[in-house]
């Protein structure tokens, strides 16, 4: 089971790893900033999912049945929705490790969002699974860091 907390906080001590995983650190959201759609997300908007029980799947690039580890904490911050995972599918953690892949994304609902100048402001989302992707609909949504010792990747 992850953990979850709204305001900023220290992450949770590491896990053990096990063998061939690879753990990371990144944001799946930025806060305040226009993704390649337009769409802005307000800070806060994963609060009310944040609160409720449930694991969120870490899956590869949006793919419901490609689950590719698990996540250990979620956590909104100023910047954004922080994630700490680890990524268990050999394949996956080689790409990411490597520094191959270092995109996040999120699947999401939305409960209450508004719309001005052609551009959607999200205010309130459920949130479905964090991806690992090539391409982030946030460019900003990235892997900041990768475990062995969390060496940067900006």
């Amino acid at each position: 089971m992850c953990s979850r907390e709204r305001a900023t906080g220290s992450p949770p001590a590491p896990s053990r790893r096990r063998e061939g995983e690879v753990r990371f650190a990144g944001y799946a959201a930025v806060f305040g900033r226009p993704d390649k759609g337009g769409d802005v997300i307000r800070a806060g908007a994963f609060a009310e999912a944040l609160r409720r029980a449930g694991e969120v799947p870490l899956v590869w690039q949006h793919k419901a049945g490609a689950v590719v580890g698990r996540i250990e904490h979620l956590s909104e911050d100023k910047r954004g929705l922080r994630v700490i995972a680890a990524v268990e599918d050999a394949r996956a953690a080689r790409l990411v490790g490597g520094g191959k892949i270092n995109g996040l994304s999120f699947g999401y609902r939305v409960r209450e969002a508004s719309a001005a100048g052609g551009k959607r402001e999200l205010i309130a989302l459920d949130l479905v699974e964090v991806s690992l992707v090539a391409n982030p609909m946030q460019p900003r949504a990235r892997v900041h860091a990768v475990q062995a010792g969390l060496r940067s990747q900006t």
